[in-house]
């Protein structure tokens, strides 16, 4: 089985050497490639201001976070959630960054063991991602949207749970877009039907053979990589040959 946690995060501002602290995290379950509804989602007190500038990104004022947990009471529990799986997050080492920071103070107030997240997960970046796939293109959330037809109309503001589900269409849209091809039982059904419905007829003759091009098979080779590098080496093909 293989899982992977999609996850962003809400700040009160951008540099977390200047004291930021988390104010939303946002995690999608996916299994084996599929959302399987399951979430992790808290919205933190972090006792400090909020700056302008993030509060206009994401509408999230000091006032709505006044009766909710800090980050230590809930640090266990994102721990937990997101134990044995892959972290796919755009722009990585900001949210990691803030993360490793909460789960330090987490440590220090309780006398545990100082815990970085990479040590417990491995982390895909599809910022990194895309940059590879399209490089010197417009890699934010947005953009890749518009590239691959994700639909975020939706999205007034930013949200640590929204951006992860829009970023969980997305990964899978670049990386191949699998789940969104798989088809129940009805719907395989009425393909079938479909298709026998309507034999192909071919002309008599032996088919033509087309040869890639080198420049082809370099190309093929290339994506397979990357295919490779996004799914932390979990690819069929990979399966089949080892």
């Amino acid at each position: 089985m293989s899982r992977q946690i999609v996850l962003d995060t809400e700040t009160t501002g951008l540099e977390v050497g200047q004291g930021h602290r988390i104010i939303e995290v946002g995690c999608v379950e996916l299994v084996n490639r599929r959302p399987t509804g399951k979430v992790f989602h808290h919205y933190v007190n972090p006792n400090r201001e909020i700056d302008a500038g993030a509060a206009a990104v994401h509408g999230i004022t000091l006032a709505k976070l006044y009766d909710k947990p800090r980050f230590e009471q809930i640090a266990e529990e994102f721990l937990a959630f997101v134990e044995d799986s892959e972290l796919v997050i755009h722009n990585a080492p900001f949210d990691v960054g803030f993360l490793d920071e909460e789960l330090r103070l987490h440590a220090l107030r309780n006398g545990g063991e100082r815990i970085r997240l990479r040590s417990r997960c491995p982390v895909l970046d599809t910022l990194a991602l895309a940059k590879e796939l399209h490089p010197g293109q417009r890699n934010g959330l947005d953009a890749l949207c518009k590239r691959y037809a994700v639909d975020n109309s939706h999205r007034e503001y930013h949200g640590a749970l929204l951006d992860a589900r829009i970023l969980a269409d997305v990964y899978l849209a670049m990386t191949g877009g699998q789940s969104a091809l798989a088809l129940d039982g009805a719907a395989r059904t009425a393909l079938t039907d479909v298709l026998a419905s309507q034999p192909v007829e071919r002309a008599p003759g032996a088919l033509p053979v087309i040869q890639a091009t080198a420049a082809e098979l370099a190309a093929h080779e290339t994506m397979l990589a990357l295919i490779t590098k996004a799914s932390g080496g979990k690819t069929l093909w990979q399966s089949e040959t080892t």
